[in-house]
């Protein structure tokens, strides 16, 4: 994607909705799905037209079928491997999702699939007439039900619409909860204050914090403060990767005092596996693995020796002890260690 072409996707505001509908018969009415792509994208609120011939930013495709036919091509690994990504191996009813800007396809796919791969056979079972009907009235429930839009809005980096969606009351918790997914995958400063502000909702607290990831260098300070403040082992766990992962991929160091302070804390009261946080103390020292501080070497190099003396074979000790090693091996690989 260009420099051009990401400006012009975080203004865009006009969509062009293109849908198409194929049965084993050929080509059919794909109005009503095209009225139920443009009726869920207006809801995050986008204009939408159906003409192609009117002034649009973007071209959102959808494509519906009895029976997939897509042969294109996408890349392997990392996006590739999610369950919405298109399933080279499906050859039931699906919808493919992309959308184009001036024409150009680049490279965003998801796919909807129908619980059933054979039309015919679900026909069948459930005494409807038509196989083409009923797999595209499926797909048409499915498009209803996978949240697009929230990731359209991500994808071209319009947070402000999804932190509206966050403020709006009628939003469902399972819906606030996949847009904090979604916000945590985009550098979405403005989000910051709102996401703040459902720390104080106990069922989003957890993945409010992981959402601040997204928000960069500038969450270091509230994360911090949550760290340090919070008496919710979830949240301060957390809050204890999240600045890991921030301040490691920033390079800012001030997330590595507080972080130091807590591992320094523990090991003066570490007799045995009751003195131990374990969800807290673990994401502590996986984060300061990432961040490979030399004042982290000395207080490491106790506890990948204490963990080792407390008799304890829980999962969770493991999982200490697996964050001990790994984390001390990365101070050794920058040769702090002797």
């Amino acid at each position: 994607m260009t420099p051009e072409q990401k400006q012009q996707l975080q203004k865009a505001q006009t969509v062009f909705v293109n849908a198409l509908a194929l049965t084993e018969k050929g080509r059919t009415n794909s109005e009503p799905l095209q009225a139920l792509a443009s009726q869920r994208l207006a809801e995050v609120g986008f204009s939408v037209t159906t003409d192609r011939k009117q002034a649009h930013d973007v071209e959102f495709k959808v494509k519906c079928e009895e029976r997939k036919t897509w042969t294109g091509t996408t890349a392997e690994g990392g996006d590739a491997e999610l369950l919405d990504a298109p399933a080279r191996l499906w050859k039931g009813p699906a919808c493919l999702l992309t959308y184009l800007v001036d024409g150009k396809n680049l490279g965003w796919y998801k796919e909807v699939r129908t619980s059933f791969q054979d039309a015919m056979e679900a026909v069948k079972e459930t005494g409807a007439k038509d196989a083409g009907d009923y797999a595209l009235t499926k797909l048409a429930e499915r498009l209803k039900q996978y949240d697009f839009p929230v990731l359209l809005a991500a994808e071209w980096g319009q947070p402000d619409r999804l932190v509206q969606l966050i403020d709006a009351p009628d939003t469902p918790k399972i819906r606030k909860l996949f847009i904090l997914s979604a916000l945590s995958e985009i550098e979405a400063e403005a989000a910051l204050p709102h996401l703040t502000k459902l720390m104080q909702d106990k069922d989003l607290a957890q993945e409010a914090v992981e959402a601040l990831t997204g928000v960069g260098e500038d969450s270091i300070p509230f994360l911090t403060d949550l760290f340090q403040s919070s008496t919710q082992p979830e949240i301060q766990a957390a809050a204890a990767k999240a600045l890991g992962d921030v301040a490691g991929s920033s390079g800012n160091p001030t997330a590595i005092p507080p972080l130091l302070e807590y591992l320094k804390a523990a090991l003066k009261n570490f007799d045995s596996s009751d003195d131990i946080n374990f969800p807290v103390l673990t994401e502590v020292v996986w984060s300061l693995g990432k961040l490979r501080d030399e004042h982290s070497i000395e207080p490491m190099d106790e506890l990948n020796q204490r963990v080792w003396l407390i008799r304890d074979n829980s999962q969770e000790m493991a999982n200490l002890r697996e964050a001990a090693n790994w984390t001390y091996k990365q101070l050794d690989l920058d040769g702090h260690v002797s």
